[in-house]
């Protein structure tokens, strides 16, 4: 061994070197990923959205005593089918043998196609549970500038809308730009850029045509059960309809768990909602109420359709508003409030 002696340890700062030191590491700030996604659910429109999302396909569902008073009666009533069914056929070849096979093969058929209608209402909510999770995922990569988790996720969405020809272009356009890109964020949106526009305008377009279905009908139909059957149809074949234009495709048990989100999200953002052109409603409502007690309830109808519309595209859009605009009151139904002061004059339409 030498005898030479050995520098002692000591501490030093790094902003304490000459300029002439070599510096053997440097320390990098990194985001932290759960200060990002803190951040990201103190946005109260996004926190609404993915609360709504989570209350209708992400959550799983209770098991109480209701649930389990159901699950029975749903077995009771299976198994009373199932004897109903085999008695039935049993019956029909004992008065003949074609009767019988023709009984069996009407039951195989029926059992097919429940078959059928099970899977495809299982690969509804699968798809828009896919929605809502590709929506949450986008959301917190935007916000943590993560690259491989936008390029995977813009590359799950570019998949979500293949096959349709309006967006094909930009689908190929960004299927070349996911590896080109190196900022996480400015490929989310890039993404949202190039496909969300034409389907914002879509589902904005699909609005306004219900609040004004919905206005017509509540400003010229006679009893107010016809105004409330009106509403909650248009309100229901609205959301289908925008569930649709995001790529997601409910079916009966599906449009129930779509609707069941939409109301949480109408239930989290009522005070911020009211806040969203709360002036043009009273002011609205008002005139139209002095003009026509019908006319008011038109615009009170037409109102209430245009906040489900924006609460299913906040539900249903793939991914976050980041540079788009989200839409308000006065984006899709205008026409509810700018006729409202002219005397004789109906924001819904013209009366026959």
């Amino acid at each position: 061994m030498s005898d030479a002696p050995r520098p002692r340890p000591r501490a030093f700062r790094l902003d304490e070197l000459e300029p002439g030191q070599s510096r053997d590491f440097v320390l990098e700030a990194r985001p932290d990923a759960y200060e990002a996604e803190a951040a990201l659910l103190a946005d109260p429109a996004e926190r609404a959205a993915e609360e709504a999302q989570a209350s209708g396909f992400l959550r799983g569902a209770s098991f109480g005593w209701a649930g389990l008073l159901l699950s029975s009666l749903g077995g009771l009533a299976a198994f009373s089918f199932g004897l109903w069914l085999d008695q039935l056929v049993e019956l029909l070849f004992a008065r003949s043998p074609a009767l019988g096979f023709i009984g069996l093969g009407l039951a195989g058929l029926a059992l097919l196609a429940l078959g059928a209608l099970v899977g495809r209402e299982t690969l509804a909510i699968l798809r828009q549970r896919k929605v809502a999770l590709l929506h949450k995922a986008l959301a917190l990569a935007h916000e943590t500038d993560d690259r491989e988790m936008a390029r995977r996720k813009v590359g799950e969405l570019v998949g979500l809308y293949h096959g349709r020809q309006a967006l094909a272009a930009a689908s190929a356009h960004l299927s070349d730009l996911r590896r080109e890109i190196v900022d996480g964020r400015d490929l989310i949106e890039i993404a949202e850029r190039q496909l969300m526009p034409a389907l914002d305008a879509e589902a904005r377009r699909e609005i306004a045509d219900a609040a004004k279905r919905v206005s017509l009908v509540s400003a010229i139909s006679p009893r107010a059960s016809v105004d409330l059957i009106v509403v909650a149809a248009q309100a229901l074949r609205l959301i289908r309809r925008i569930a649709e234009i995001y790529g997601g495709r409910p079916g009966l048990l599906g449009a129930w768990r779509l609707a069941r989100a939409v109301g949480a999200h109408l239930a989290i953002t009522g005070g911020m909602a009211l806040t969203d052109g709360l002036a043009q409603q009273i002011i609205g409502h008002g005139l139209a109420a002095k003009i026509s007690a019908r006319l008011g309830e038109g615009v009170v109808n037409g109102t209430l359709t245009a906040r489900i519309g924006l609460s299913a595209i906040s539900v249903c859009r793939p991914m976050p508003f980041s540079t788009e605009k989200a839409p308000g009151l006065g984006d899709v139904a205008p026409f509810l409030f700018s006729n409202s002061g002219k005397s004789g004059e109906n924001p819904a339409g013209p009366q026959p």
